[in-house]
């Protein structure tokens, strides 16, 4: 019978079992989750080591041959894996994968010793539960999506039968409210940040709606000042590759929607002329130090270099901090844009074309409840439909 012992962990009973390879004596200790929460449940936990131990075969050496295998570690698949689906999605989307299998999912499973061929849906649940005690329902999900695509490959190519992943019981996620600035708050913030280095951005998100990555992505063709248009058609995006910070360039927005022709008022407009004057004035005074690699974009430094998402970040929470206003995260100043809009009567479609959403139905999900014009509009509506009466008589006592 294998050796093994009863640790508790965050409240929770795990089976600790200990053996030797055979192929190369590696000592190995994997832990197996019983789910089992430590107060009241002694001796359920005790008879499930009991049957672990008598039940459990030690498996073969599980050195990774280069060939997929049902044997193959999970832990190991989903390095192999990633490897072949790296190739396939976004640059920007690599970065969240390889965090996520790497630092999360990859580390756990490779502790529980499971091999490909034998995890089940109650292994997955058990991961998705102890990762709950220190992280988001969201970002479980996230984890689940890297899993349950990674075993409808291994579907695919024939090496288990089925995704047990599709058995797996969720989370709920609670929708958050959006954070945002209402008009006077707005109207004080850029007021309050006017001599700001990056006060022009700040105006143009919570003026446009723009995301943090079509903000750092707008270049100077993208403006014409002769027809008054503003074209959101180049995004940026920084995101960690193999431990680096890289910044994504496309020459694509986030969906087909986004891509949209918004008009220059002419407040903005003397504003970015007047940045274009003292931009090409930088460039002369610099001369050969100035940095060529962003040429045509709008938001750099002095020297030419890009303001990256993180810079715009970091220097709008401190101008927040600085300026006495209680925190609202940089997207909310696209929510303040929406709110407004919302709040002042603008169709829920002509809001969604503006801010670039995909679907309607996503513009109606996050702002429905600030839409009280719609909502008067319903009650009069039936109040012309439904006819009350004028007497009311509360009960006495």
């Amino acid at each position: 019978m294998t050796a093994g012992h009863l640790q508790e962990k965050n409240g929770y009973y795990y089976i600790v079992l200990s053996y030797c390879e055979k192929e190369t004596g590696k000592r190995c200790q994997p832990w197996i989750p019983t789910g089992l929460p430590v107060k009241g449940n002694k001796k359920k936990a005790e008879k499930m080591l009991i049957e672990t131990r008598l039940n459990f075969e030690i498996p073969k050496s599980k050195v990774y041959d280069g060939n997929f295998s049902p044997d193959m570690l999970f832990s190991d698949f989903m390095k192999v894996w990633f490897e072949v689906e790296k190739h396939s999605i976004k640059r920007s989307t690599v970065g969240g994968y390889q965090y996520n299998i790497d630092t999360v999912i990859v580390p756990y499973f490779k502790k529980t010793g499971i091999t490909l061929g034998k995890l089940k849906a109650s292994h997955i649940q058990a991961f998705y539960l102890e990762k709950l005690k220190t992280v988001k329902p969201a970002t479980v999900k996230k984890f689940h999506a890297n899993i349950h695509k990674a075993l409808k490959y291994a579907v695919k190519m024939d090496l288990i039968p089925s995704n047990e992943a599709d058995k797996v019981d969720l989370p709920k996620i609670e929708k958050p409210k959006a954070k945002y600035f209402k008009a006077e708050e707005a109207a004080r913030f850029l007021e309050a940040t006017k001599n700001h280095k990056l006060s022009l951005a700040f105006q143009m998100c919570m003026f446009y709606g723009l995301r943090k990555s079509e903000l750092v992505g707008l270049k100077w063709d993208a403006i014409d000042f002769e027809r008054n248009s503003i074209t959101i058609c180049h995004t940026v995006i920084e995101t960690v590759v193999d431990g680096k910070n890289e910044l994504i360039f496309q020459d694509t927005t986030k969906t087909k929607s986004s891509y949209r022709t918004l008009p220059l008022i002419p407040e903005i407009k003397e504003k970015l002329l007047l940045l274009r004057e003292q931009q090409e004035k930088n460039k002369k005074l610099c001369g050969k130090c100035y940095i060529q690699d962003y040429k045509g974009y709008v938001f750099v430094d002095p020297m030419g270099a890009l303001y990256t998402p993180r810079y715009i970040t970091d220097n709008y929470k401190r101008a927040l901090k600085e300026n006495g206003f209680d925190y609202v995260n940089f997207h909310g100043l696209r929510h303040s844009c929406a709110s407004m809009m919302v709040a002042n009567g603008e169709p829920m479609k002509n809001v969604q074309e503006w801010l670039g959403h995909s679907d309607i139905s996503t513009t109606a999900n996050i702002y429905s409840h600030l839409d009280y014009q719609s909502k008067l509009s319903s009650a009069n509506t039936m109040k012309n439909a439904l006819a009350l009466p004028n007497e009311f008589k509360p009960e006495a006592w």
